[in-house]
């Protein structure tokens, strides 16, 4: 992740002139060891978001037909990313995962597997919570909503740790996995809309405890 640092401040100081990023729940990430970060995705820049909005550096689980160009590779290696084949149980990017897991990185992935072309969010595969209970880490869901036109809010909204307890200890069959993978969808929705209590938020005003990432 060599050039993390170089490009968080880059893209941050572009990002602050084109898009009003908001972030909230911060204190959720640990500080130290491993962390899933499991967001929706609703557009191709999402991960920039999260890696923008996130306290800690993030190695993304990317779709390998970005790393056919030697020079797209070269960068988004040097940020973190590696590849996964998409539709398949891509047993060497699980290990991967797993492997940063171990070493206590924050790993950032999309359930939904694909960007949702219509905002709504998507049944959930069953890798993120494949990884999620067998590397025993805590797992934080974040919420991404905005429109993504030049000049309007994006808020970015990190939750508490969902509670996977109950899928612990057992088999990784077909049914633990869907219960577990539902309970993470469940989680990232209870983030897409503010709560009762917070104002949404309006065009160029900042909304309840939202705060600028930068």
């Amino acid at each position: 992740m060599w050039l993390y640092g170089f490009a968080k401040v880059v893209l941050g100081l572009g990002y602050r002139l084109v898009y009003r990023i908001q972030a909230e729940g911060r204190e959720n990430i640990p500080p130290t060891g491993g962390v899933i970060l499991c967001g929706n995705h609703i557009n191709a820049q999402d991960p920039i978001m999260i890696g923008l909005a996130s306290p800690r550096p993030v190695c993304f689980m990317a779709k390998e037909e970005l790393f056919r160009s030697r020079f797209l590779s070269f960068i988004i290696r040097g940020l973190g990313a590696f590849p996964v084949k998409r539709g398949s149980a891509d047993r060497a990017a699980l290990k991967h995962a797993l492997a940063l897991l171990e070493a206590g990185c924050c790993f950032g992935i999309f359930p939904e597997g694909t960007r949702s072309r219509s905002g709504e969010l998507q049944q959930p595969e069953h890798g993120t919570a494949y990884i999620a209970l067998k590397s025993d880490v805590p797992v934080i869901p974040v919420g991404i909503t905005g429109s993504y036109r030049l000049f309007s809010p994006i808020r970015v909204r990190f939750g508490p740790p969902v509670d996977l307890e109950r899928f612990r200890g057992g088999k990784l069959n077909g049914p633990t996995l869907e219960a577990a993978s539902q309970a993470i969808a469940d989680a990232i929705a209870d983030l897409l809309n503010p709560p009762p209590d917070l104002p949404r938020v309006r065009k160029g005003a900042p909304a309840g405890n939202a705060l600028p990432f930068w």
